[in-house]
């Protein structure tokens, strides 16, 4: 497969992703989302490492896939105590952030 194959599937991946969060009220669905995200640009990195001949861009992927791994146990451990709170993850329910 060439680049462009690659840069056109992650460029429809990060289209997904980013229709999501624009359209889903879901807090779940949009860390979905987010994910997609990071996974587009993850296989970009990739991509163009392996088009490039050397491994650098392989090696960010990985800081990357940690990163999210991170910021996804974060996220759900912030909508499992909201929903302790307000009994719902929909998010234009949830305004117990606001002042």
């Amino acid at each position: 497969m060439s680049l462009y194959t690659y840069l056109f599937i992650s460029a429809v991946i990060f289209t997904i992703g980013s229709y999501g969060i624009i359209t889903q009220r879901s807090g779940i669905k949009i860390l979905m989302c987010i994910e997609l995200l990071l996974n587009s640009a993850n296989l970009n990195l990739v991509a163009f490492s392996s088009f490039n001949g050397n491994a650098t861009g392989q090696v960010f992927a990985i800081f990357s896939i940690a990163i999210a791994a991170a910021e996804a146990a974060i996220g759900f451990a912030i909508l499992v105590a909201l929903f302790r709170v307000r009994d719902t993850i929909n998010l234009d329910d949830i305004n117990i952030l606001r002042w």
